[in-house]
């Protein structure tokens, strides 16, 4: 069967760290068991504030890797405080009271780089791909975001050559993402942040979302087809190890501002107190970037003192981790917004087979993927009670020796089986 060549547009690939590399890493590593041969274009001097060196392994032999050169306004704004800079790009917004440096690089990244501060790269993009496509008979588009500039490099090229078929992949939402609302946007920023959404969503030929509630939210604004894949696993090999000696409860990602569970850190301060064999076996372990308000909550409920930090880790580290844990944290900010977000790290904890106890908003599609799986228990921020009995029931299994996790149906989330939905989608725009 002869190989449909597809031109991929994506922001984040290897040596980027973080989940937002994975989503297209993966696709690209199995289209061509689906007869799909990728094309991947991707900036020349990215501004990563995460590089993990070790998914460079997984870029398949012989595919053909576009670059072009990108200006960041990051750059330029490390000039004035590189630590800042840094925590925006990484998506760390403090909820506390802000500098006012803080705040004026907040508003010039809302409202004078619209969509997001890869803006700068459209044009030259849309100029260079054109000629691309045209001279080597691709005739189907994937932009990824965000950054969801790459959604606008797409309707440029679209615009060119209308016969291109284009399908846009969101792996989170634009305007109706958590930190969207603390860019100080003006109101006409805003609006133009909605209406380049509203375009992308009515000119690409289909779009791709991670979860059924994005789906219902998007399908408000385009009669165009919305599919959901969402993230997913790959059987990665890891060296076998037993299972921590302490009660380690592990969180393996970011865990920002507004990522701050409360009822969670009350639960484990009291099973703390209450239980002197819970307070001597106990142990959190948190692998990713901390928020410092994050930190200091802990401080104030008294967990750091059964703390373990360990700061950004290879992905290959957090696997091990994930599989040595007694008990997987999965964490969402309370708010409407984050209802439809099913974080990239819930699928990896599939994976690792290791029993998950997740908080989050009320009517989240984290609840159905738990349930589907039979993988873990789901609590809102007002079921503290709730949480902390399911934490220390696990506690029990851990003393007896018996936590084990018979998780259901999880195949349907390996990467291979997400990319064979992919193919069909392609091939059928």
């Amino acid at each position: 069967m002869q190989m449909k060549k597809v031109l991929i547009i994506t922001y984040y690939w290897p040596p980027a760290g973080g989940p937002g590399v994975q989503r297209w890493l993966k696709f690209v590593k199995y289209l061509r068991d689906f007869s799909v041969e990728p094309i991947v274009y991707v900036p020349e001097n990215p501004h990563y504030p995460l590089v993990d060196a070790d998914f460079e392994k997984e870029i398949p032999i012989g595919i053909t890797i576009l670059k072009k050169p990108i200006k960041e306004p990051y750059a330029w704004a490390a000039f004035f405080s590189k630590k800042k800079t840094k925590e925006i790009s990484s998506g760390i917004i403090s909820t506390k009271k802000q500098s006012a440096l803080e705040k004026l690089l907040l508003w010039v990244r809302g409202n004078l780089f619209i969509p997001d501060a890869r803006i700068l790269w459209v044009k030259p993009s849309v100029k260079f791909l054109k000629t691309y496509l045209k001279t080597n008979a691709i005739d189907t588009l994937i932009t990824t975001g965000p950054p969801h500039s790459m959604h606008l490099i797409g309707k440029g090229l679209k615009k060119e050559i209308p016969e291109l078929r284009w399908l846009a992949d969101f792996r989170d939402p634009w305007t109706s993402i958590g930190y969207h609302g603390k860019l100080k946007l003006t109101s006409v920023a805003n609006e133009k942040h909605k209406k380049l959404e509203q375009q992308v969503l009515q000119t690409a030929d289909a779009v791709i979302v991670t979860s059924p509630l994005t789906r219902k939210e998007f399908s408000t604004s385009t009669q165009k087809p919305i599919h959901v894949i969402t993230n997913g696993f790959d059987e990665t090999p890891v060296a076998e190890k037993d299972l921590d000696k302490k009660f380690t409860v592990s969180h393996i990602g970011s865990l920002l501002s507004e990522r701050n569970p409360q009822p969670l850190w009350e639960a484990l301060s009291e099973l703390i107190s209450e239980d002197s064999s819970f307070a001597k076996d106990f142990r959190l372990q948190l692998a990713g970037t901390v928020s410092e308000e994050v930190l200091e909550t802990l401080q104030y409920h008294g967990l750091d003192r059964h703390l373990r930090l360990l700061g950004y880790v290879s992905h290959e580290e957090a696997l091990q981790l994930q599989r040595k844990s007694q008990l997987l944290l999965l964490v969402e900010i309370n708010s409407e917004a984050t209802k439809a977000i099913l974080p990239g790290k819930i699928f990896e904890y599939l994976a690792a087979r290791r029993p998950i106890v997740a908080i989050g908003p009320e009517g989240s599609d984290i609840k159905g993927v738990l349930q589907q799986t039979q993988s873990g228990f789901f609590f809102t921020y007002n079921e503290k009670k709730s949480l902390k009995t399911a934490i220390y029931n696990a506690f029990e299994m851990y003393i007896k020796k018996e936590q084990t996790l018979a998780s259901v149906n999880i195949e349907g989330f390996h990467r291979k089986n997400l990319t064979a939905q992919l193919a069909k989608i392609i091939n059928e725009i």
